[in-house]
């Protein structure tokens, strides 16, 4: 039987790059996996870096697994023809909570014979649970909401970037998720130096203790909070003689980087995915130009493909203004990029297929 594993957390807290980590160690143990993705438009990074795994990733875009829950499951029997694998590791759309009620216990009920579903995982990126645990940050009242429940719904919460902050910090940060969330597991991780990634990984595949907190949801506060965020997917081709892509994606990601801080307008992450050939590098903001980080390296050459994803507490007009005007203020006689697709959405509001009131 196939084990099902949800990894939630709200933007920019680490689902992508712990998945990424995860894929090496599955494959050391010789335990076949498949990854879905899912977003409300087409052209995810996500995708596109989990891809550089050789892992099959099927992509749910257009809605969220919530509301589309005949999209989910289609992405599963998909990998389940193509690969028949042991594991299948979903990472929903960052904005998302309810998924207790909407996913995990409709799929216990009615998938019981084909899955076995290991504890909905929900990721905190510290800094940014520091200031909701201390009612600080930037971030609008009903994303805060979203953050909240996410955290109250979960099985496990895993505090992540622990390498960013010292021990202190994150025993401290620990203690008082414990007080504030004590029906829920705690631990720590960090996906850059493996810190916690092991025992995390063999406890959700142990356990099947999922599905525990069914939360109550003000779905008009839940659908505010996605609303203040102008959605941004773009994919691009680049070309330029002998260009260093990662000094261009560096530059950019620093150019709109600094357009966002000068408009007041919190992050929820900013995502470039940069491919030249069989290389690549991956950059990600998750606030001010203090928090740009990548990994990788796209090398230089004549052409590359570009893929953008940004979620921005501003409107989606205004977002592609300011995106435009980076892409014209990096690119210039010796750079030169043609948009294959630019979408710019506020996501409308949530409509689960299902949602049980119970475990």
């Amino acid at each position: 039987m196939t084990k099902l594993i949800f990894v939630g957390g709200f933007l920019g807290a680490g689902k992508t790059t712990l998945l990424f980590e995860i894929t090496k160690i599955l494959k050391e143990r010789e335990i076949k996996v498949g990854l879905i993705t899912n977003d409300q438009a087409d052209d995810l990074a996500d995708t596109a870096l989990l891809s550089h795994t050789f892992v099959k990733v099927a992509e749910v875009s257009g809605s969220c697994f919530c509301c589309d829950f005949k999209g989910l499951r289609k992405a599963m029997d998909s990998l389940s023809k193509d690969l028949r694998p042991d594991i299948i590791i979903a990472e929903p759309v960052g904005s998302c909570t309810d998924l207790s009620a909407t996913l995990i216990n409709p799929i216990k009920e009615m998938m019981k014979s084909e899955v076995s579903v290991g504890p909905l995982t929900v990721l905190a990126d510290p800094g940014r649970l520091k200031n909701i645990l201390d009612g600080t940050g930037d971030l609008h009242p009903s994303a805060v909401y979203i953050i909240k429940k996410q955290l109250e719904e979960s099985d496990l919460i895993a505090i992540t970037k622990t390498d960013s902050f010292s021990a202190e910090e994150i025993k401290d940060l620990e203690g008082r998720v414990r007080k504030n969330f004590p029906e829920c597991k705690i631990i720590t991780i960090s996906s850059k130096n493996g810190e916690g990634v092991r025992e995390w990984l063999d406890y959700v595949l142990g356990s099947e203790d999922a599905g525990k907190h069914i939360v109550d949801i003000d779905y008009d506060k839940y659908a505010e909070g996605e609303a203040v965020l102008g959605w941004l997917n773009c994919s691009a081709t680049l070309t330029g003689n002998g260009t260093n892509w990662d000094e261009f994606t560096l530059n950019f990601m620093k150019d709109f980087a600094l357009r966002l801080e000068a408009k007041k307008s919190p992050v929820g992450h900013v995502k470039m995915m940069v491919e030249n050939g069989d290389q690549y590098i991956s950059a990600n903001l998750t606030g001010g130009t203090e928090t740009l980080s990548y990994r990788w390296s796209a090398g230089s050459g004549n052409s590359a493909d570009m893929i953008l994803n940004a979620r921005v507490e501003i409107s989606p007009e205004e977002l592609e203004k300011l995106f435009m005007n980076s892409i014209n203020a990096l690119t210039n006689n010796n750079i030169k990029v043609k948009i294959r697709r630019l979408r710019c959405i506020s996501p409308g509001y949530p409509n689960p297929t299902y949602r049980y009131s119970k475990k």
